[in-house]
C-alpha cells in the first residue's frame, strides 16, 4: 500500500518507519528542509533503540522517501496520516494549527479519494474540524473530492516504540464508514496476525480513547506518589507497600512506581488538554486537576529533600546528578524532572555535574553552555568534586554502581534517589545518608 505521513517527528517517523517495514511505501512529508535533508541522508533527530536501522534499511530499499511537497505527498498515498505536533496552548488545551493546517494542504491537492488518518493526539471533535476544514477548501476551488477522516491514536511508549508498533496490543480505528475500516484493517494487517487487535469504534470515542489511556495511566503514577508522600509521614515503605497491592490483578503492578513525577510529550499534556476539554463543555474535572497538582508537587520532591539536608542556600555547593532524559530509552527531555530539579539547584546557588547515557545534546540544546551545568562523560565523572549525588531518571546504569567508589567520591555520602533503586537497609549499611520516595529517610 501507499501512506503518506504528514511530520516526520517521534510519532510519524516511527509509524514510516515500521509501515514501510512490512513492505509498504511510504513518503515523509515535513515543512523543515534541514531535517528532511538529513533524514535523506540517513541523520535521525530522535534516539529510539531500533530505529535508525530500520529507517535505514527502507531507505535503501526505496520503501520509505522523504519530500518538503504536499502535493506529492496527496499524490502519493491512499492513506493520508497527520503526525504532527499538538504543543498545549496557553490555556493548556491542544493547540491543532498544525494539524489543521495539514488539512488545509491536503484539500489544496486533492483530487482522487484518500483517507486523512488523524495519528496526532487530538481533542474529542478533531476529526470534525478536520472534515470540515477539508470541505471548505474543496468549496473553495470549485471541485469535488471523495475523502474520509479516521482517527487513529497511536499508543507509543518512548524507548520500546518500535516493538509497541510492530507488535501491537491493540489498535484503535474511528470511523463510521465501514468500506474506510476495512481498508485500515488491511492496512495493519501485518501487525494482527496472531489474533485480532483492531478495535473499531465512532470517531469521537477513538479521540476520548487517547486521552484516556494517558490520563488512567498518569493517575496511576500520582495516586503511588500521593501515598508515597504518607508513607513518610506514617513510617511505611512504600516499596512494600507497592508488592503488596500490586499482587491484586485488579491493580496489577505496571505504572505504580513511586518516583519523582513523570514527564514527556504525553502524559503532562493530554492530562492538562483532557481537562481543558472537560470545562470546555461545562465539567469540572476534579481527579485530572489532581492528578496534574500532585505531579506538579511531586517534582519539587528531590529538591526539598535536599534543602533540607544542607540548608536553603546552596551556594558554593555541586550536586551530581544521575539521568537527564524523563525516562530511559530516549533522549527526550520534555517535561523532565530534572529540569525541575537542576533550575531549582542553580536558583539556589548550586552547581550541576550531570551524566546521561543519551540526553546531554538535548539539554545542552535547551540550556546552552552555562558556568553552573557540566556534562560529563560517565557516571563516576559526575561525581567528582560533588557534595551529594541526586538520581532523576531509573537507567539500567545506575542500578548496580560502584557504592564504595561513590562514597569515596563524594564531599557528603549523601543520595537523593528519585527512583527508589536502592535498598534503604543496605545504603545505611554502607555508611550513607539514603533519601528516597516514600522510604527510608524522611527529609
Amino acid at each position: 500500500m501507499k501512506v503518506t505521513i504528514y511530520g516526520s517527528g517521534y510519532v510519524g517517523l516511527v509509524t514510516g518507519a515500521c509501515l514501510a517495514q512490512v513492505g509498504n511505501h511510504v513518503m515523509c512529508v515535513d515543512i523543515d528542509p534541514a531535517k528532511i535533508e538529513g533524514l535523506k541522508q540517513g541523520q535521525i533527530p530522535i534516539y529510539e533503540p531500533g530505529l535508525e536501522d530500520m529507517v535505514l534499511d527502507n531507505i535503501r530499499a526505496g520503501r520509505l522517501t522523504f519530500t518538503l511537497d504536499p502535493a506529492e505527498g496527496v499524490r502519493h498515498g491512499l492513506f493520508q496520516f497527520i503526525a504532527v505536533g499538538t504543543p498545549p496552548d496557553e490555556d493548556g488545551s491542544a493547540d491543532l494549527s498544525h494539524v489543521l493546517t495539514v488539512a488545509r494542504s491536503i484539500a489544496e491537492n486533492l483530487s482522487e479519494y484518500r483517507i486523512v488518518v488523524n495519528k496526532s493526539t487530538v481533542p474529542v471533535g478533531t476529526a470534525d474540524r478536520v472534515r470540515e476544514t477539508i470541505q471548505k477548501v474543496l468549496a473553495e476551488r470549485g471541485t469535488g473530492g471523495e475523502f474520509d477522516v479516521v482517527s487513529n491514536p497511536e499508543f507509543l511508549k518512548e524507548g520500546a516504540a518500535i516493538e509497541d508498533f510492530m507488535k501491537p496490543d491493540r489498535v484503535v480505528v474511528g470511523t463510521d464508514n465501514p468500506r474506510t475500516a476495512e481498508l485500515m484493517r488491511a492496512l495493519y494487517a501485518p501487525f494482527n496476525r496472531s489474533h485480532d487487535r483492531v478495535i473499531v469504534m465512532d470517531v469521537r470515542s477513538a479521540e476520548l480513547t487517547k486521552y484516556a489511556a494517558n490520563a488512567m495511566l498518569a493517575t496511576k503514577i500520582s495516586f503511588m506518589n500521593e501515598l508515597a508522600n504518607l508513607a513518610e509521614k506514617l513510617g511505611a515503605d512504600i516499596e512494600q507497600v507497592r508488592q503488596g497491592i500490586g499482587s491484586d490483578p485488579r491493580i496489577g503492578y505496571h505504572f505504580i512506581y513511586p518516583g519523582c513525577g513523570y514527564g514527556g510529550s504525553c502524559f503532562p499534556k493530554d492530562v492538562k488538554a483532557l481537562e481543558r476539554t472537560a470545562r470546555q463543555v461545562g465539567y469540572q474535572a476534579s481527579l485530572l486537576e489532581a492528578v496534574e497538582a500532585v505531579n506538579d508537587r511531586q517534582k519539587e520532591r528531590l529538591f526539598q529533600k535536599i534543602t533540607r539536608h544542607f540548608g536553603e542556600d546552596l551556594s558554593g555547593r555541586t550536586f551530581a546528578l544521575w539521568g537527564l532524559a524523563f525516562k530511559p530509552n530516549t533522549d527526550d527531555m520534555r517535561e523532565a524532572s530534572s529540569r525541575v530539579l537542576m533550575e531549582a539547584l542553580w536558583a539556589a546557588g548550586a552547581k550541576v555535574r550531570a551524566f546521561d547515557p543519551v540526553a546531554e545534546d538535548e539539554c545542552e540544546r535547551i540550556y546552552g553552555k552555562r558556568d553552573d551545568l557540566t556534562l560529563c562523560e560517565s557516571p563516576e565523572q559526575a561525581l567528582e568534586g560533588a557534595d551529594a549525588l541526586a538520581i532523576v531518571t531509573e537507567w539500567n546504569v545506575f542500578r548496580s554502581p560502584d557504592f564504595d567508589q561513590i562514597r569515596q567520591a563524594l564531599k557528603q555520602p549523601a543520595i537523593f534517589d528519585g527512583r527508589n533503586l536502592y535498598d534503604p537497609e543496605h545504603m545505611a549499611s554502607m555508611g550513607f545518608d539514603y533519601y528516597a520516595i516514600g522510604r527510608g529517610k524522611t527529609a
